[in-house]
C-alpha cells in the first residue's frame, strides 16, 4: 500500500455505511476500490440503528462490519488509517495517508460524515448516545413514555420540544442560556403540557449508569430519564478544503446548526471527479439515507469513467500511428503469421 504507483479507479475516504455502500455498487461494476477508514463512526457511542429496513436494531458497529464483508467480498480493499491530504494531478488525485502512504484514484468518495461538538454542561459528554440524545427518530421510541428534558441550544427549542411530546407526555423544555419564547410558542407548549423551566443548567446528574436529574445554577435538580441536546454538526472537510471545497454554513430558523460541504443531488462537488455524500453533505442524514446517496455517488462514478474510458478509446482508435492502433491494423492484417504459425504449402 505504500507504493505510490498504486493506483485505484475509486479511492473512498471514509468507511462508514455511506462510504461502504458506494464501495460496494463500484465493486460490483467491477471498478478497483480502495477504502481507507480512520475507524472513529460517528454513530459508535450508540447501542443500535433504527430505521433500517431489514436492519432495524442493529448494533452500529455490527452493520459496518457486515458491510465491509460485503465489499470486500466483490473485491474493494479496506485499510484502517487517516487520509491527510489529497490533490488534484494530471490524471486524477494523489491521496496521502498519515503513515506515508500514497496512493493514485481517478476518482474521490468522500464520506467522512460530521463530529458533534456538545454542549460544555457537565456529566453531559459521558452519556452521549447513551440517555443524552438529538434525534427522536432514532432514539425517541426507547425512551417512550418516560421524563425527557430538551436543553435549549438554538431558536428551535420550542419545536423540539413539541416533536418529543410525541413520544411521552412528560417533557419539561430548559431554557437555560436562550431568549425568551414568544408568546405564541408559549401558548403552544402550554397546550401540550410541556413545561418551561427557567435558568443556567449546569450539570446532568446520573447514578448507576443512568441519567436521574438535570441541575441548575441555583442547585436545584429537575429530574430527568433522558436528556435532548442540539449539538452543531461540523463536517469533516479537512481533505476537502485541501482540494478547493470550503464547508457551506447550514441555518435552521436563523441559527448556524453547523457545516457541510455542497454538492448536487447525486453528490458532484464542484471539483471534477470528487464526490461526497453521507453527513458530510447532508447534516440530517440518517444512517438508511447515507446508505442510499452512497449508491447514488457511486452510480454517477462509475457513469463518469465509463465516458472517460470511452473517450479514450475512440481517441485511441482515431490515432493513426498510436500502438494500439498497430496492433489493430496487424491483428487484422496478418492474423497468426505474426507469431511466425502460417503453414508453408509445398
Amino acid at each position: 500500500m505504500s507504493d505510490k504507483n498504486q493506483r485505484y479507479d475509486v479511492v473512498v475516504i471514509g468507511g462508514g455505511a455511506a462510504g461502504l455502500s458506494g464501495a460496494l455498487a463500484l465493486s460490483r461494476a467491477r471498478r478497483s476500490v480502495l477504502v481507507i477508514d480512520g475507524g472513529r463512526p460517528r454513530n459508535a457511542p450508540a447501542s443500535h440503528a433504527h430505521n433500517y429496513l431489514g436492519r432495524e436494531g442493529i448494533p452500529p458497529l455490527e452493520l459496518l462490519a457486515i458491510g465491509r464483508a460485503e465489499a470486500e467480498g466483490y473485491g474493494a480493499e479496506i485499510v484502517q488509517g487517516d487520509v491527510v491530504s489529497a490533490e488534484k494531478v494530471s490524471d486524477g488525485f494523489r491521496v496521502v495517508q498519515g503513515d506515508g502512504a500514497t496512493v493514485h484514484a481517478r476518482r474521490l468518495l468522500v464520506t467522512t460524515g460530521i463530529v458533534d461538538e456538545l454542549p460544555d454542561v457537565e456529566g453531559l459528554a459521558e452519556r452521549w448516545g447513551d440517555d443524552v440524545l438529538h434525534c427522536p427518530y432514532c432514539h425517541g421510541w426507547e425512551v417512550r413514555d418516560q421524563a425527557v428534558g430538551i436543553l435549549a441550544g438554538s431558536p428551535m427549542a420550542p419545536h423540539q420540544a413539541l416533536l418529543w411530546r410525541q413520544w411521552t407526555d412528560d417533557v419539561v423544555l430548559f431554557r437555560n442560556d436562550q431568549p425568551d419564547f414568544s408568546d405564541e410558542e408559549y401558548e403552544q407548549l402550554a397546550a401540550r403540557g410541556i413545561c418551561v423551566v427557567d435558568g443556567e443548567v449546569t450539570a446532568l446528574e446520573a447514578a448507576d449508569d443512568k441519567v436521574t436529574g438535570v441541575r441548575l445554577a441555583g442547585g436545584t435538580v429537575i429530574p430527568r430519564q433522558a436528556l435532548v441536546v442540539q449539538p452543531r454538526f461540523t463536517a469533516r472537510s479537512a481533505v476537502l478544503e485541501g482540494l478547493g471545497l470550503r464547508p457551506t454554513e447550514m441555518e435552521v430558523g436563523g441559527h448556524v446548526v453547523g457545516t457541510y460541504i455542497a454538492a448536487d443531488p447525486a453528490g458532484a462537488t464542484e471539483v471534477p471527479g470528487v464526490w461526497v455524500a453521507g453527513n458530510v453533505a447532508n447534516l440530517m442524514e440518517q444512517v438508511v439515507g447515507a446508505a442510499a446517496a452512497g449508491l447514488k455517488a457511486a452510480s454517477m462514478i462509475n457513469m463518469d469513467l465509463v465516458t472517460e474510458d470511452t473517450r479514450r478509446a475512440v481517441d485511441a482508435r482515431r490515432a493513426p500511428f498510436s500502438a494500439e492502433a498497430e496492433r489493430q491494423v496487424t491483428e487484422r492484417v496478418l492474423g497468426d503469421r505474426r507469431h511466425g504459425l502460417q503453414e508453408t504449402s509445398r
